[in-house]
């Protein structure tokens, strides 16, 4: 196949399918990150499709959760391997990604969807690479000293769990102010904040816990 027939725009049906999907997908991010226990039917009514339609894409609501959280697993994976290949010192390629995963709401699509679905292999593999870049961009800010003594990169991932819990009035004012608490937050990961740590920094077992569906 040519490199012109590969970049050809879709027509007809095919563009109606590829508009259909963009449209489900839109409208699921929106039911389910209000909601996850909100029923397939309201994803296909905010979408503007009839039922038959999302079914002829997706087998059901499982098969549209894990497609939500593994777009959201493959974000995180593209932003922090940038972080990692940026040449900026490490604080601030540190502080840059940390604005790029909660303006993408990443935590939204994979935490908040935990558990609601039974993982793929797939899915499982991403996790374990972003748990390793995780911890590998953690290092790296670490050992130049500008992190607060005792804290984890659990101890981050959590914080920005709770950002994206945040949801006041609309998208926008919604990321505008998960930026703004990230300011504060930030400020917090200093190592000039000498206050200790209360307990103990949660742990991977947890984390992973989260995923199992009950």
């Amino acid at each position: 196949m040519s490199a012109e027939m590969r970049s050809a725009p879709l027509r007809g049906r095919q563009a109606q399918a590829a508009r259909n999907d963009e449209a489900i997908l839109t409208a699921a991010r929106e039911v389910f990150l209000a909601d996850p226990t909100a029923p397939i039917s309201t994803v296909a009514e905010r979408a503007g499709v009839g039922i038959g339609a999302l079914y002829h894409r997706y087998a059901g609501k499982e098969d549209l959760l894990r497609t939500l959280c593994q777009q959201g697993q493959e974000i995180y994976v593209a932003e922090i391997e940038q972080a990692l290949s940026c040449d900026r010192e490490p604080w601030e390629a540190f502080v840059n990604y940390l604005r790029r995963i909660v303006a993408a709401n990443t935590h939204g699509l994979t935490v908040r969807l935990a558990g609601t679905f039974t993982a793929t292999a797939e899915q499982t593999t991403i996790a374990e690479r972003m748990r390793a870049l995780s911890i590998e961009l953690f290092e790296r800010v670490r050992a130049t000293g500008a992190l607060r003594p005792g804290l984890t990169y659990l101890d981050i991932d959590f914080l920005l769990e709770l950002l994206a819990s945040i949801r006041l009035g609309n998208a926008e004012r919604s990321a505008e102010l998960r930026q703004r608490h990230l300011t504060v937050i930030i400020d917090g990961l200093r190592s000039d904040h000498r206050t200790p740590l209360p307990g103990q920094p949660p742990t991977w077992e947890e984390q992973t816990e989260r995923w199992v569906r009950h």
